[in-house]
């Protein structure tokens, strides 16, 4: 039972906000009545309605003060309704009436919000109440109410007919009365609305279907009890949280499903989505779903009052995770029509009776006609609505994929035998339909995901700011108006902002897996784009290349994702091949997830104390057994039940029951984790209850968490600016701020330079018009780039990834006249006249570049000229007034190719090439005698050549294989923390990418970025861990990664779905270490803290199995071996059992080496040896396991000044740290053979500090830099 304390805690809606009877009032129903015999019985009458009865939870009996609703707070409460006596509605204490012995205290009742009881009746009624001489069908519609916050609440109408005679009894409180003869044809229609918080459309229809049958067959003072019992069943029902699980329950004679969302950003989706599809060709889909694009003025109309709603609905599911952000209301009565003169943009729908009158009277709207599948515009004073097309291709890809659906169920349900349980029938139909809306709503996000994928090419994350206007520049020219429109709108505001906050929805998730290799490759590339040779091959080969031609805009440092090429168009849009189309696969390989169900136990009544709880133990109970069927795997389904026993243990008081099953649950998953009502439950907990749970560690860490989640200031929801040039000065930091906005390059290094070049023999400062002179310049350079010629004949002599990046004009060179292209790779001649190839050379083999003159008459012409290694001949072009930009421009591609050989780092190449077009564009800019010079500043890589000519150490050189840049596209390079390499495993559930082997880099501020270790590409880009330091990572079983914070919790990631969703918070201070036991399938995870706890954590349940505390502090990291446990301290190393027995300690003496503390430890058990690393100290200490009492033997790493990371490979310790090279301090590998005891490699690897090393498969060994450097280094093992 909960205190009195708890009284205030508000617990979660239940499936049900409020109930409600409507109909004819008592008053019109008497005048009917008194006027039939004039009348006669033919004539239909129409009358006002109003509401009768409200139920609102929670429903509870007068001698009864506990808890029994789903709404209700953890107060006594009294019955939650009352009837209509009166013209207009108010709030009444619930009346006596026959069927009520007696009825509760007098009570207000509070009708929750966005629930207008005035309008109600209008809503419930749009066509008027209207008797009738005959029966008619029951009739189901459905309803969105909005409150003034927004907030959206959805009702369901139930409309049956009863005898007029009928009703009047009732209305009159009376077990009987006789009929006249005039009134006994005479049928009354009345309405049940179910008003949820949750838009249950298809499920709450069976619900009140089943009441129906129920009320047609109870007497007329039955009616209330009826409806209030069937509210009070669905207020106990919880609402199922996001996931897979589906809830069941048995409204007799039906099973009824409650769907759940697929994720928490993911709508409830309770609709059949291919009702559209029934009425609309896909072209007029395309058109309706521009409208709601571009937010224009809609109304739908239909004479079927129930498609107006389901069909604005599945509208606005078509375009998730995009948000209809308007004035939402899909029926209006007819005393409502005055709605559609509103100004602003909205969504509505009508009776098609009053199609004509609204498409007269109102201006400017688009008029959707459900019945006849047709779009129209009312005439506008100005002019019609402009309804802009979806672009070509992909409306073209979209309407193939809807024609392939298979939209009817009699079809997919053909071969199977006829079912003879009702139940089972319709699990078969929602089986179907749930398959056909994963296919529908697949289609629909690849639409969304081909008109805005590349959107983020021109979005700066730093400073939130969209380049539109050169976005819209690389838009087709027949494809301008539709996205000048859509980008005017709060809609796609609010898409860029999510965007920019790096929200993984289901847009980010279909975005990521439908990028190409090549697209993954970009997004590790830090120089500009530019078409592929192979790109633009197949732009020539496109008859829609006229009117697709882009002028492509660069983001250096950002994705290039580009439009999936579909193929020419064709005349029948039925037999298009598609077999070129990357993007176009076949709908029917997209499978729905699996979900399951669990069913709620049944619900006794009378509705008292004793029932109510039965119910709920019933459900605990249930969901227990569940609980403990679930297989080790199954902590999607573990989580779910963990929120709703937590749930049912709150609606019964059992506060920390629930806090429990919260904590588990937030380990679990925390997505799901309800932090605003634990917090709520901790606030209403008594000083008891408090103390109690406090004396819980796992609890008090909760509580913790919780609260201090609260105390931090949300985040200012900053706008997203526009690109804009600028119009006052800039000093340094400014026009750092201005490049990078521009999508020019972000690197802030580089901005320095570029800042030094415009202002060369100028004041430190860069006016507007410089600026406005050096973007139109690097823009112009884009589009020039785009609109280069190529001969077919280059694919057989260029790479498919190359790209033309500056092209020559027309000179004389001894090879003939023609243009000088460069590439990234290569110089080539392109010669006048002639479709014709003549290669200069590639940067790899220059040998020598010059800049010379060469005299014709009396002319000095300036002449550029080019060694090879394998040529003889010298190439020479009298390049006029461009030599000296070229001369600088080719020896910073040689420079950069000569560094990116010496190194094993493709970034080199990147960084010329960036430099090389910021040249072109200081001196397009400058365009003076000190041009030259100014653009000699950012030759950053030539510089670094000639003044320092540092060879490579031939041993570094024939070991390092590779360098990877994680930290590619940010404005500076980070420190890499910490590196775990995961080998491949092929699940069938997998993608084949997902098979491949990772690397898992950790980055600061807890971002973690994932490499494919296959190619070496970017798989996943920066996702967070938490905001504070990364430790540690291991691999548990082969589906989490483990990652250890300095924030004292323990994250899980799952590498399927590349989530973080569980994490472990029961250290109380930094994670510094994770260890896993050797074996196939390691079923526990150790860890250990900075404060000296080490935790042993059972993989499966993800609970501690046993704990020990060190005396000691500073615990730095352990190692598992024989049953023990060596954990490294500041101080000493302590062997211990994993019973927290301390064993053995091991010391140097201080008198060796006084300030160094333990960092380390590597254990070789084959050679019984213990490798031990002390910080500041450049020697190593190896114990012999056999007797670990003996002294250390000691070996000194030479040039080394400090040691900073160690692992075992083979038969080999690899040593990272900081040491001498060439006089240089730089960061150093020592390979040490363990038998020998000697440095058998010194490896000079980075240009800072090694941070962390990690081995891949024994194979590789891949090394971490530190924040001036920020690259990972790939190493071959011998």
């Amino acid at each position: 039972m909960a205190e009195p304390s708890a009284r205030h805690l508000s617990l979660p809606s239940g499936l049900l906000e409020l109930c409600a009877l409507l109909g004819a009032s008592q008053d019109s129903l008497r005048g009917l009545e008194q006027i039939a015999p004039k009348r006669g019985v033919s004539s239909a009458s129409s009358l006002v309605p109003e509401v009768l009865s409200v139920f609102v939870p929670p429903f509870t009996t007068k001698e009864d003060g506990q808890v029994v609703g789903a709404n209700c707070t953890l107060s006594k409460g009294r019955r939650r309704s009352f009837r209509k006596k009166r013209e207009k509605p108010r709030m009444e204490s619930w009346k006596n009436h026959p069927g009520d012995s007696k009825g509760p205290d007098s009570e207000d009742v509070t009708i929750p919000g966005g629930v207008d009881l005035l309008a109600l009746p209008q809503l419930c009624f749009p066509g008027g109440v209207c008797v009738a001489s005959e029966p008619k069908e029951d009739y189901i519609h459905f309803l969105v109410l909005t409150d003034v916050c927004g907030n959206r609440t959805y009702g369901v109408v139930a409309q049956y007919y009863r005898p007029l005679h009928d009703e009047y009894c009732f209305y009159n409180g009376k077990s009987h009365w006789e009929p006249s003869m005039s009134s006994a044809r005479r049928f009354v229609p009345f309405a049940v609305c179910v008003v949820s918080r949750f838009p249950y459309y298809n499920s709450l229809k069976d619900c009140l279907s089943c009441l129906l049958t129920h009320l047609k067959l109870c007497k007329d003072f039955e009616v209330d009890n009826h409806i209030k019992d069937f509210a009070a069943r669905l207020s106990l029902i919880p609402s199922p949280p996001p996931g897979p699980l589906h809830l069941i329950f048995n409204m007799k004679p039906l099973q009824v499903v409650f769907p759940s969302r697929a994720d928490p950003e993911s709508p409830i989706i309770d609709l059949d989505l291919h009702l559209p599809l029934l009425c609309f060709r896909p072209e007029k889909v395309l058109q309706i779903l521009t409208c709601i694009l571009t937010e224009q003025r809609m109304v739908f109309f239909s004479s079927d009052w129930a498609l107006l709603t389901l069909m604005a609905e599945c509208f606005v599911a078509y375009v998730h995770p995009l948000q209809w952000q308007h004035t939402f209301v899909p029926i209006l009565s007819g005393q409502m029509l005055d709605f559609v003169m509103a100004p602003t943009s909205f969504l509505m729908g009508c009776h098609l009776d009053h199609f004509e009158e609204v498409r007269k009277e109102a201006d400017g709207l688009v008029l959707i006609d459900i019945d006849r599948g047709s779009v129209t515009c009312s005439k506008s004073s100005d002019e019609d609505v402009d309804i802009p097309d979806v672009p070509l291709l992909l409306a073209q890809a979209f309407i193939q994929r809807v024609q392939s659906l298979q939209l009817h169920p009699d079809l997919h349900l053909a071969h199977l035998s006829a079912s003879t349980d009702l139940n089972e029938g319709r699990a078969r139909r929602r089986a179907w339909q749930q398959a056909l809306n994963c296919k529908i709503q697949h289609i629909t996000l690849q639409l969304l995901v081909g008109i805005f994928r590349e959107v983020k090419n021109h979005l700066n994350y730093e400073h939130r700011v969209f380049n539109s206007e050169e976005f819209l520049k690389t838009r087709a020219a027949g494809d301008q108006q539709f996205y000048k429109q859509v980008l005017d709108t709060y809609m796609f505001h609010s898409f860029l902002k999510a965007r920019l906050n790096g929200r993984m929805d289901a847009f980010a998730r279909m975005d990521l897996d439908t990028q190409s290799e090549e697209d993954r490759i970009d997004r590790m590339l830090i120089s500009p784009r530019r078409p592929t040779v192979e790109k633009m091959a197949s732009r020539k080969a496109s008859p829609l290349n006229i009117a697709h031609r882009r002028m492509v805009v660069s983001m250096p440092n950002l994705q290039d994702i580009s439009l999936p090429e579909l193929p020419p168009r064709n005349s029948s849009l039925r037999i298009m091949d598609t077999s070129s189309c990357k993007s176009s696969s076949p709908v029917l390989k997209v499978t729905p997830k699996s979900t399951y169900t669990f069913k709620i136990p049944e619900i006794h009544f009378p509705l008292v104390s004793q029932c109510v709880q039965a119910y709920f133990t019933d459900l605990v109970t249930l969901l227990s057994k569940a609980m403990a069927l679930l297989g080790p795997g199954d902590s999607l389904l573990l989580a779910r039940y963990f929120y709703l026993r937590g749930l049912i243990h709150l609606m019964q008081g059992q506060l920390l029951n629930a806090l429990l099953d919260f904590q588990s649950l937030y380990k679990t998953d925390i997505r799901i984790f309800p932090a605003d009502l634990v917090k709520g439950m901790v606030d209403s907990m008594s000083a008891s209850e408090r103390a109690q749970a406090e004396r819980t560690p796992e609890l008090r860490r909760l509580i913790t968490e919780v609260f201090d989640k609260q105390g931090e200031a949300p985040k200012a929801d900053d706008a997203v600016k526009n690109f804009e040039l600028p119009k006052k000065h800039m000093q340094l930091n400014d026009f750092v701020k201005r490049v990078q906005e521009s999508g020019i390059v972000k690197d802030t290094t580089i901005i320095h330079r570029l800042f030094d070049a415009l202002t060369v023999g100028h004041e430190k400062q860069i006016d507007p018009e410089t600026f406005r002179d050096f973007y139109t310049c690097w823009k112009e350079t884009e589009a020039e780039a785009q609109e280069v010629s190529l001969p077919a004949l280059l694919m057989d002599h260029l790479d498919r990834n190359e790209c033309v990046y500056k092209l020559s004009s027309s000179v004389k060179t001894n090879r003939g006249v023609g243009k000088i292209a460069m590439t990234q790779k290569r110089l080539f001649l392109l010669p006048e006249g002639r479709p014709s190839y003549v290669e200069i050379a590639t940067f790899r083999n220059i040998e020598e570049v010059k800049s010379t003159t060469v005299a014709f008459l009396l002319l000095k012409i300036p002449t550029l000229k080019i060694k090879t290694v394998a040529k003889k001949e010298v190439f020479e072009a009298n390049l006029k007034s461009e030599c000296d930009l070229w001369h600088l421009m080719v020896k910073e591609m040689w420079a950069g190719k000569k560094l990116a050989d010496d190194h094993k780092d493709p970034q080199y190449v990147q960084q010329a090439l960036t430099n090389v077009l910021l040249m072109d564009a200081v001196v397009g800019t400058l365009q003076s005698s000190a041009a030259i010079y100014a653009a000699s500043k950012l030759a950053y890589l030539d510089k670094m050549k000639n003044e320092l000519p540092m060879a490579v150490p031939k041993t570094t050189s024939e070991t390092l294989k590779h360098k990877i840049n994680p930290s590619a596209g940010e404005t500076a390079p980070q420190a890499i923390e910490v590196l775990l390499y995961t080998p491949g495993r092929l699940d069938p559930a997998e993608k084949v990418e997902d098979a491949h082997p990772k690397l898992w880099c950790a980055l600061n501020e807890g971002k973690v970025v994932v490499f494919d270790a296959s190619s070496w590409t970017i798989h996943q880009h920066c996702f967070k861990v938490g905001s504070s330091k990364v430790n540690c990572m291991v691999m548990a079983e082969h589906s989490q990664v483990w990652v250890g914070s300095e924030d004292s919790v323990i994250y899980i990631i799952n590498v399927h779905s590349m989530s973080c969703n569980k994490q472990l918070t029961d250290h109380r201070s930094a994670v510094t270490g994770l260890a896993v036991p050797s074996g196939k399938k390691p079923s526990a995870v150790y860890s250990c803290s900075l404060d000296g706890t080490v935790l042993a954590w059972n993989v499966s349940t993800l609970r501690v199995i046993s704990r020990f505390q060190l005396q000691y502090g500073d615990l730095m990291s352990i190692s598992l071996h024989n049953d023990r446990v060596f954990c490294c301290t500041a101080g000493s190393i302590l062997v211990v059992t994993l019973q927290g027995f301390v064993r053995q300690e091991l010391r140097i003496q201080p008198s060796e080496e006084p300030s160094a503390s333990f960092l380390a430890v590597q254990l070789l058990p084959e050679e019984q040896q213990l490798w031990v690393a002390y910080t500041g100290v450049s020697e190593l200490y190896i114990w012999s396991l056999k007797d670990l009492g003996q002294p250390p033997q000691k070996t000194r790493l030479q040039d080394c000044t400090e040691v900073t990371c160690m692992i075992r490979v083979k038969r080999q310790i690899w040593v990272g740290g900081r040491g001498l090279s060439q006089g240089k301090t730089q960061g150093k590998i020592y390979v040490m053979d363990v038998e020998k005891v000697t440095v058998e490699k010194e490896l000079v690897a980075h240009s800072d500090t090694v941070r962390t090393l990690c081995s891949a498969e024994d194979r590789y060994v891949l090394s971490g830099a530190g924040g001036e450097e920020g690259k990972i280094a790939i190493w071959k093992v011998e």
